[in-house]
């Protein structure tokens, strides 16, 4: 290992390797506060919503921010200093629902320099931009964590808006002061957004994956999927790669500016159907916060109706038309990848139950689908988390999950329908299934933009059929041990580029209709659940 790789302010590999998050956090914290690294960057944190700027501090003042407890952010120090606005243009645009997507949407921005009075216009046409909500700053300081990285300093804007009308088409601009996305000059700027209906009559796509990054390969996969016209998206976890370890040992190696990259790759879908994401292993980032969370909050704003939003905010939930959507936190029940392990103590997987019990009630909602990370059925390289089914396919099985979509293998896999482990019944491409009959279907799609990963067993998809009986796996137990063996229940696998469409429809008879297509847009799996 060259000398310029090895860690400067991080955690060491040898304590890193038995250390939880939470531990990692801490060490961290404690470490750079005595080394008063804080003091020298450049830069201090930014101040309240609307008000804040961010601007070279005194020493006084950055000694301010480096007082801290291990779980807390460093203080914000306030500069009176002012940016001229008209030369600070906002990037990376994105936008999520709020709990209710009928009525909420939230719009997420950077800036690369600190302004004045951000806020958002929006209103029912482009040039009718008179409704106006102020925006809330969200500073991220990133130190040198290894001799490499510089410092880094970001600026995160949020606007709320509810009280939206179902079913309505919104053009939105983001400004400061000085930059006005309404004027004539910066109508190029404006975007749009459409809220989800009253109701579950008309049908409707959303579209699914995980483990994106930045590069060539992650921006085409974003290309086809915008050409789906998908309601909305959901992101399965490991999404940038800031940290490109993801071992949840080293999670203080991670390079904040890829973030930057990642939020300005993905604006052009994002901007225009909100981004759903989760946490995956790579996501843990020791730094901000124990959980290793705080960054995620600092750049998304997601529902936050989870069982604990300022620790897992990737936990959440919402209902679109006639479907009910359930984030969830798989490292806190990983046994592959422990450095998480049941940081909640329970409170996600109760909540779960809780929410799957309410959706299954609920008088509208034909289907449930469920995303996370971890995979709970894959014989690609990771394999299967014996953690992720011990906590949560029970629970899938009793409510009559529809669908379960998972990433972390790189690849594209889909299973049988299965009840206790084992498929019912074979579900060929083109098939179609009936949960309650059949049992739940599992979806590995993880082959977003990252390097790929094999497979034990032959590719076999639409077009290049190669079934077998059984096929190798491994699973994981608790502990780190891992268990191999023959499964039976992979039906479709595919080594490529690839991301999941769905097709919803309602009526007398409802139905998902997914597709998998690769990366050059063909077809490798269909198959419908019906109800």
């Amino acid at each position: 290992m060259a000398a310029n790789d090895l860690p400067d302010l991080g955690v060491p590999a040898r304590l890193a390797a038995r250390m939880s998050m939470a531990e990692q956090h801490a060490y961290l914290r404690a470490k750079l506060t005595r080394r008063g690294v804080l003091r020298g960057g450049g830069l201090a944190a930014a101040g309240a919503a609307g008000a804040g700027v961010l601007v070279l501090g005194s020493d006084a003042a950055l000694r301010q921010g480096a007082r801290h407890t291990a779980g807390r952010s460093p203080e914000p120090v306030l500069s009176r200093a002012i940016v001229d606005g008209r030369h600070v243009a906002p990037f990376g645009r994105h936008l999520a629902f709020g709990a209710d997507p009928r009525t909420q949407m939230r719009v997420s921005w950077q800036v690369p320099f600190a302004v004045r009075k951000p806020y958002l216009r929006f209103g029912p046409r482009p040039w009718e931009l008179e409704g106006r909500v102020a925006a809330e700053v969200r500073a991220l300081h990133t130190p040198s964590l290894r001799r490499h990285l510089p410092a880094v300093e970001q600026l995160h804007l949020h606007a709320r808006l509810d009280g939206l009308r179902p079913g309505t088409t919104y053009y939105y601009g983001v400004g400061h002061e000085g930059f006005d996305p309404a004027s004539a000059e910066r109508l190029g700027t404006v975007g749009s957004f459409t809220t989800a209906p009253d109701g579950g009559g008309e049908p409707f796509v959303f579209t699914a994956f995980g483990d994106q990054g930045v590069g060539p390969d992650a921006l085409a996969t974003n290309q086809l999927l915008l050409g789906q016209n998908p309601a909305f998206h959901l992101h399965a976890g490991d999404i940038c790669y800031a940290d490109d370890t993801g071992h949840g040992k080293k999670s203080d190696t991670y390079d904040a500016r890829v973030w930057d990259q990642y939020l300005a790759q993905t604006e052009p879908v994002a901007s225009r159907v909100p981004w759903m994401v989760t946490t995956g292993n790579h996501d843990m980032e020791a730094w901000y916060s124990p959980e290793g969370y705080g960054g995620q909050a600092a750049r998304w704003s997601l529902p936050g109706n989870g069982p604990d939003p300022a620790r897992a905010p990737g936990v959440y939930a919402f209902e679109y038309g006639n479907i009910g959507v359930i984030a969830l936190d798989a490292n806190d029940v990983s046994y592959e990848i422990p450095a998480n392990l049941g940081y909640t103590d329970g409170a996600q997987t109760r909540w779960l139950e809780r929410t799957l019990k309410r959706m299954r009630a609920a008088r509208g909602i034909d289907f449930v689908v469920v995303f996370f990370h971890h995979c709970a059925y894959s014989t690609a390289t990771h394999g299967s988390d014996g953690g992720v089914r011990d906590a949560w396919v029970t629970l899938f099985e009793q409510h009559h999950v529809d669908l379960v979509i998972n990433g972390h293998n790189h690849v594209y896999e889909r299973t049988d329908p299965l009840r206790g482990g084992s498929p019912t019944r074979a579900v060929r491409v083109g098939d179609a299934t009936d949960p309650v009959r059949d049992g739940t279907v599992y979806v590995t799609a993880g082959g977003a933009g990252r390097e790929l990963y094999d497979f034990s067993a032959p590719d076999s998809y639409e077009g290049h059929v190669e079934e077998r009986d059984s096929v190798a796996g491994v699973r994981w137990m608790k502990g780190g041990a891992s268990e191999r063996g023959r499964v039976d229940w992979s039906r479709v696998r595919y080594t490529g580029f690839s991301f999941l469409a769905v097709e919803c429809r309602g009526g007398r008879r409802p139905s998902l209709s997914a597709t998998a297509l690769s990366g050059s847009g063909r077809r490798v799996d269909h198959f419908v659940v019906r109800r």
